[in-house]
């Protein structure tokens, strides 16, 4: 009978040790679903600037005149992004708009925008 009382003692700490873990483990798993949620949303924000200009999804305006851009791949896109953006291309307003963001944030505008 004492050796059963011992192992309960031993064991209580170890239960209040696992329920600690597990409750941590779905904190973590609550804020890394959080964490791509805001990141998706970034992403498509980025991408949502694009829109004034070329349209929702890169599908035009009618009668604005711009460039399609919703048949383009991402690898497409980017390229154009850069070369936009180190001056390769010239155009009216994209080489000052592409200037305005990061590499990173070029890749990631064409990897919404561009056609999968």
């Amino acid at each position: 009978m004492k050796h059963i009382s011992k192992l309960l003692f031993l064991r209580e700490p170890l239960v209040r040790q696992v329920a600690v873990l597990a409750f941590g483990l779905l904190a973590v798993s609550a804020a890394q679903a959080q964490n791509q949620e805001a990141l998706k949303l970034y992403q498509r924000g980025l991408a949502a600037t694009c829109a004034n200009c070329h349209g929702t999804d890169g599908q035009g305006v009618v009668g604005a005149g711009m460039p399609l851009i919703n048949h383009l791949s991402s690898a497409e896109l980017l390229k154009k992004l850069t070369d936009y953006k180190s001056g390769a291309v010239t155009g009216t307003i994209m080489p000052q708009l592409a200037k305005g963001y990061t590499e990173e944030q070029l890749q990631t505008i064409a990897s919404v925008l561009g056609k999968k």
